[in-house]
């Protein structure tokens, strides 16, 4: 019985213990980043501190089909409209679908866009680098246009922080990630002090990779390392992507296409020297985004890619929209 006992108040104190070493590490998993969340590394070492651009709001409003001269069909770097921002402040009317409702550019893709009242020139297709060769066959591929209709389409965007502050913690999360959070940091601290740390795998498909010249590209006080999503390739993109340009091209009559693609955070900082982006400015005349990229890296630019997430910033999105802008631009007198 007395064993039993000790053995009870053994456990009491064990699990009270966790409970305090847990509620004192759990701030740490307040995450504002996709990276730094999926990651478990702490914000005060990962989170930007650099102050961004702030936007009006009623430069992100979103047009009706029938009344906009420019339809963007993208995924998560078009959702949030800032891009789109550089548009609509020189006077043109933007509506902005995304590739999950639209779910191709199919064969009967014109006549179905007519039908829905789009009167507009042009046509903006984005995609981010590590899903542009699945989306572009899938398009291919498409023979009939099956809209799905979202409810977040037409509801009002806001503009992106200007700031945060990368150590407002909060005691809404899981004990237990503040533990693994906090673990992270110490073994962080052990590698990254190797005088051969280069990089480092974390669960749930990051990579912390050390990234030349850091600390006068990012402004996370980690600045010397960056987070990126482990699978994006290093490799060149898959030249079918540009056959299948051309072919979704030829669907497109009356229209014209401007073809965007995102390099991956990864391409822009590590692996820079990939040719796709050249070819498709070349044939296709689309942004060279991995161009801009570099000249904003050369021109060392402060988090043009967010250093807790695999998202431009807002400096990084504006830059995006004057390329876009240039190329419709270019179109008109072609």
């Amino acid at each position: 019985m007395k064993h039993a006992k000790f053995f009870s108040i053994f456990v009491f104190a064990a699990v009270l213990g966790y409970g305090v070493v847990a509620f004192y590490f759990l701030p740490l998993a307040t995450f504002q980043g996709e990276l730094t969340r999926m990651g478990l590394l702490p914000e005060a070492l990962f989170g930007w501190t650099k102050p961004q651009p702030a936007i009006d709001i009623k430069w992100l409003q979103q047009s009706s089909m029938r009344e906009a001269d420019v339809l963007v069909i993208g995924d998560s770097f078009s959702a949030s409209r800032v891009w789109q921002s550089v548009l609509t402040q020189h006077g043109l009317k933007v509506r902005t679908e995304s590739w999950d409702s639209m779910r191709g550019i199919c064969t009967d893709f014109m006549p179905w866009v007519r039908a829905q009242g789009f009167a507009g020139k042009y046509v903006v297709l984005e995609s981010i680098e590590r899903n542009l060769v699945d989306d572009l066959g899938k398009s291919v591929a498409c023979e009939h246009m099956q809209y799905h209709p979202n409810p977040h389409t037409d509801v009002a965007v806001y503009p992106p922080a200007v700031s945060f502050d990368v150590h407002q913690g909060n005691y809404s999360g899981k004990l237990s990630t503040g533990i693994q959070t906090q673990l992270n940091v110490m073994k962080y601290e052990r590698l990254s002090s190797t005088p051969n740390f280069s990089s480092w795998l974390l669960p749930n498909d990051v990579r912390m990779a050390r990234v030349p010249n850091g600390c006068e590209l990012f402004s996370h006080t980690s600045c010397k390392d960056a987070l990126f999503l482990s699978y994006d390739k290093p490799e060149e993109v898959d030249a079918t992507a540009l056959m299948n340009i051309e072919k979704l091209n030829a669907r497109l009559k009356d229209i014209t296409p401007i073809w965007v693609f995102v390099p991956n955070k990864s391409t822009a900082y590590l692996y820079p020297d990939k040719q796709f982006w050249n070819e498709a400015e070349r044939r296709f005349h689309a942004p060279n985004l991995l161009r801009m990229t570099q000249q904003a890296i050369q021109a060392k630019t402060v988090d043009l890619y967010l250093g807790n997430n695999t998202h431009f910033s807002t400096t990084g999105y504006l830059l995006m929209g004057d390329e876009i802008f240039k190329a419709i631009q270019a179109a008109q007198i072609r």
